[in-house]
């Protein structure tokens, strides 16, 4: 099936060229003006991805994106900003963004970034998560995190992540103990030619200690200044 893309922008003349390309490239596409309006779409279920403009014309985008999130959706969401010199502190902020672009962007750059989105958010779009099988054992440490299910496991609580804040902890995991470099993090998580803001990536660790550490996981992401992160047993654990 067509991954389904929700367009939230208010400008007829950027939204009309961004909703033929994305259908030419074979996405079923629906835009909306208004941020209450993707709020509730989004609240229907079965939105791949969101492009989602900041300058609405009811509600901040940054709110729509923080609203999302809180009512649990999962998929993945690039944030399009015109707002001048403003694309890092929109970055800094904790609204569980997947990606920015500033405008004027080119679409063959949206359309890459958007690929490799839902590469990686495919499955996760659903409101709420859909209905699961029993929660696997968990193993002695507490932590599990399932690649192929896209799931993760403290003791016997489910936690939920965005897609790129599970595909960070799924590669720190990988090589628990070692320390992994900013730069294979960004081409690994994002994309190797990614340009933006590296701030992107340390917004994401924030968010994701501390859903580790609301949850009361038994590991933790560590600094090591200049060079990564790695993911690392808490000390007791």
């Amino acid at each position: 099936m067509p991954h389904h893309v929700l367009v939230v922008e208010d400008d007829d003349k950027i939204a009309a060229p961004l909703v033929r390309t994305l259908e030419r490239e074979g996405y079923e596409v629906e835009r909306v003006a208004q941020g209450l309006l993707a709020l509730e779409r989004l609240g229907n279920g079965g939105v791949d991805l969101l492009l989602l403009d900041l300058g609405l014309p009811d509600v901040d985008g940054l709110d729509v994106c923080r609203r999302a999130r809180e009512a649990g959706y999962r998929g993945g969401i690039i944030i399009l900003t015109a707002r001048d010199g403003e694309l890092d502190r929109v970055v800094g902020l904790d609204v569980g963004a997947d990606d920015y672009l500033a405008k004027p962007f080119a679409l063959a750059e949206l359309l890459a970034r958007a690929r490799a989105l839902l590469r990686r958010s495919t499955g996760l779009a659903e409101t709420a998560p859909a209905a699961a099988s029993a929660a696997p054992a968990p193993t002695p440490d507490g932590l599990r995190i399932d690649v192929q299910a896209r799931r993760i496991w403290i003791g016997d609580g489910e936690l939920a992540t965005t897609s790129k804040e599970f595909d960070l902890l799924a590669l720190l995991d990988s090589t628990r103990g070692a320390v992994v470099t900013r730069e294979q993090l960004i081409s690994d998580v994002w994309d190797e030619n990614w340009y933006g803001s590296t701030k992107m990536l340390d917004a994401t660790v924030g968010r994701l200690r501390q859903k580790l550490e609301d949850a009361g996981a038994p590991a933790q992401v560590t600094t090591v200044r200049g060079v990564g992160f790695r993911l690392e047993d808490s000390a007791g654990a």
